[in-house]
């Protein structure tokens, strides 16, 4: 089987010739440590994942002005500072222009128009990775959450929901508004070239849930249907991202049409890769398991061989599973430990 034909095997829940290697995300310098090791730029070829992920780049006007000490997003005008960490660095939201935004302030917020995106880029990308699973969206669509929380604070939103207030709930519709409209044109662009459509809400903390069902269902819940339903118009699955604690959410997933779910960190309460076999695995496809907060970064090669090995056992049977790590591999892991991983899914993951 090439790429494509393996994971869309899978994704039936049917049985591939081996499992497939999913989506990789690199922070910067476990990735300059892969590139120097593989003498290449492309890591997802070099590693042996089955996907290939496209988007559309931006192509508008400036939106929001530059200020000094701070990166602004041309589009959004979320407003970040670069933070150094032991286990890497990230991008982290330093300002919250909408904190206390009432609802003209947020109806007069400058954001982009889906048309000011340039889509002439999809075409020739889907020709050119035919052979494997190409995915457009991220985890960041429509991630009500974190999404809005870069300009209104997590804890804004979190009132916002519980209060019904009007201007976070506001904001939350224009962003997911356009979101949708940036995806249809994608879809659209890639003219049957396109295999997945990734979407994203994280939900659950490693202890529990970060909200109530009944609050999800509410507010949350709502949005996602329109992105899963956009995907089925196309024939294509949806894959949904939900960091921690999640599986209360599942029967809400199945229900709105969702077919893959990502993350999947063993460590969360009620995430174990046995129980969610058990519970899930007739219903719902897994891409994920393997921990970037325990042995990637943590165990030794060894540990890493132990681990794909112990997951594919529990998750393998019946197909229906991608192997992946559950976030973007973190600067505190080593390359022999990456190296080890893929390595160990390429021999344990055939069938």
């Amino acid at each position: 089987m090439n790429s494509k034909e393996r994971v869309l095997t899978a994704f039936a829940r049917q049985v591939p010739d081996r499992v497939p290697v999913g989506y990789i995300g690199f922070n910067a310098a476990i990735g300059s440590k892969l590139k120097q090791h593989f003498g290449t730029e492309d890591l997802n070829s070099a590693l042996g994942s089955d996907f290939r992920r496209i988007g559309a780049p931006y192509k508008g006007l400036r939106l929001h002005e530059e200020i000094e000490g701070m990166n602004i997003s041309s589009e959004w005008g979320i407003r970040t500072r670069w933070i150094e960490h032991e286990s890497g660095g990230y991008g982290e939201v330093c300002e919250c222009p909408l904190k206390d935004a009432l609802l003209e302030q947020v109806n007069k917020w400058p954001m982009p128009n889906p048309d000011d995106y340039d889509y002439s880029v999809i075409t020739p990308f889907c020709k050119k990775m035919e052979d494997y699973c190409v995915v457009c969206g991220c985890p960041s669509w429509p991630d009500v959450i974190n999404g809005t929380s870069s300009l209104r604070t997590m804890e804004q939103v979190l009132i916002d929901l519980i209060s019904d207030e009007e201007a976070g709930l506001r904001l939350i519709e224009r962003r997911c508004d356009i979101l949708l409209g940036i995806a249809e044109r994608t879809l659209e662009s890639a003219k049957g070239g396109i295999d997945l459509l990734w979407l994203g809400e994280d939900l659950g903390s490693q202890r529990g849930p970060l909200i109530s069902l009944e609050l999800f269902r509410r507010h949350i819940r709502p949005q996602i249907p329109k992105f899963v339903d956009l995907a089925a118009s196309f024939n294509i699955p949806a894959m949904i991202h939900s960091c921690g604690s999640s599986s209360w959410a599942f029967d809400d997933f199945i229900q709105m049409g969702i077919k893959v779910v990502d993350t999947l960190q063993p460590e969360a309460v009620d995430m174990s890769p046995s129980s969610l076999k058990e519970r899930y695995g007739g219903k719902l496809v897994f891409h994920g398991c393997i921990s970037t907060a325990g042995v990637l970064a943590y165990g030794t090669p060894d540990d890493v061989t132990r681990n794909v090995q112990e997951t594919l056992e529990i998750m393998k049977p019946g197909g229906g599973y991608v192997l992946a790590p559950t976030h973007s591999i973190q600067d505190n892991t080593s390359v022999e430990n990456v190296i080890a991983m893929f390595e160990a899914a390429k021999k344990y993951g055939a069938y």
